[in-house]
């Protein structure tokens, strides 16, 4: 079963915090590549942030470093994006991708598996 689950999007304040999750039982998280693209109405999507390897590694676009914070649970197989500071240009939906042959950053190829997408919504 390669289907990604996510949840955890929603509607916050500008400041405020959110932490989508992305479940992915069929896969082997030390050996992917698992993370998040984001897109906007009106705006190309965008690949937020990334985590891969048995180390862990990330990565993380300009627009959100410093705020953002990917981690992994390996044992539950769940990647989670802990959001801080949120501001309205964050707004989107944001789609969980696993890449089952490359590490990080995430590359829209035709490999990739992508989640249902959770909706984040910063307004006051």
């Amino acid at each position: 079963q390669l289907q990604l689950v996510e949840s955890g999007g929603g509607l916050v304040q500008p400041g405020g915090s959110l932490r989508p999750s992305c479940a992915a039982p069929g896969f082997t998280l030390p050996s992917i590549a698992i993370g998040w693209f984001r897109q906007a109405p009106g705006k190309e999507r965008e690949a937020v942030s990334c985590i891969s390897g048995p180390a862990g590694s990330t990565n993380y676009a300009q627009s959100v470093r410093g705020r953002f914070t990917i981690s992994r649970d390996d044992a539950k197989k769940t990647a989670y994006l802990q959001m801080n500071n949120l501001k309205p240009e964050d707004t989107a939906i944001y789609y969980c991708v696993v890449d089952p042959f490359l590490s990080c950053p995430l590359v829209d190829t035709d490999g990739v598996h992508w989640g249902q997408g959770t909706q984040v919504t910063v307004s006051s």
